[in-house]
């Protein structure tokens, strides 16, 4: 990467206490996995050229930066960077180890000073990551930096909108969904407009200098009955690395015990396991073209 990297820089600890320490390396699997056919079809939709260079900004455990390598095939060049070092490490381990035919290269980086020089790449691809960053139009300008003019910047976002868990029960999910956002502003001392910013991608492309800013959203559903993969999504990530114990102060006690038994899969109740499950969230894509260099 000597080319393409100059010595890597590492600003403070980010708006929702990513370092380079942190890791939460299995949930960012179990969600890869489980939206792997609505993610390929949105990369699908950028038209990949054979050859092309392309960075996969907060590429967390690689799996998408295998992806995109598999677009640009053996003449292009993959780039995955993250903040996180075992982040990496379990991208090297499963990702690119296990497949030598992949063209691409990983590096430990904060992306709001990104190192990589200007012009470099003909498209980043960034996921479920700026809505991490304290400014994220002046990290949306630094990737613009690194793009070639004409290339694009392509913003993924999951939970735009509600997830539907409980098609049975609005107002349960209401007061799951209630939880959740307060707890984490607690936990970072946060307030609603810093949670829900995710929610302007266009605002943010635009604010960022972006030209011919363009949405495309896909809506992941999922029915009964559920695949392996899709289980354990939802048990492993959603129901008990997301919610879990840390919910029940921001609940009633009647809710809580309800979600307890709709999440557990020794309950009769299980939500997974009814016939009339159905699942739906939303992974928004929005894509700009890099005019100019702008000013980081």
């Amino acid at each position: 990467m000597e080319e393409t990297a100059r010595k890597p820089r590492f600003a403070t600890r980010g708006l929702l206490g990513d370092s380079t320490h942190r890791t939460y390396g299995d949930k960012l699997t179990l969600f890869n996995r489980f939206a792997e056919p609505e993610i390929r079809f949105l990369m699908e939709r950028l038209d990949l050229q054979p050859g092309a260079r392309v960075l996969d900004a907060g590429c967390g455990v690689g799996l998408t930066t295998g992806w995109l390598a598999e677009f640009v095939g053996p003449t292009g060049l993959a780039v995955g960077c993250d903040l996180s070092g075992p982040h990496l490490a379990a991208a090297r381990a499963v990702t690119f180890d296990s497949d030598p035919g992949v063209r691409a290269t990983l590096v430990q980086c904060d992306i709001a000073v990104s190192p990589f020089r200007d012009e470099t790449f003909d498209l980043v691809w960034c996921a479920n990551t700026i809505n991490h960053l304290t400014d994220p139009v002046a990290g949306i300008q630094r990737l613009s930096a690194v793009v070639k003019p004409g290339g694009r910047i392509v913003l993924v976002q999951s939970g735009s909108l509600p997830d539907m868990f409980f098609a049975w029960d609005e107002r349960l999910e209401r007061a799951v969904t209630s939880a959740v956002r307060q707890y984490y502003r607690d936990k970072y001392r946060l307030d609603e407009r810093d949670t829900t910013a995710m929610r302007g991608l266009i605002r943010l492309a635009q604010q960022a200098g972006l030209s011919q800013v363009l949405s495309h959203t896909v809506v992941i559903e999922r029915t009964a009955p559920l695949s392996d993969i899709d289980r354990a999504y939802f048990q492993h990530a959603v129901f008990t690395g997301y919610w879990g114990e840390r919910l029940c102060p921001y609940m009633t006690r009647e809710d809580w015990a309800e979600v307890q038994s709709l999440s557990d899969p020794e309950s009769a109740a299980y939500c997974l396991d009814r016939p009339d499950f159905h699942h739906l969230q939303t992974l928004n894509m929005v894509t700009g073209q890099v005019v100019d260099v702008p000013s980081p």
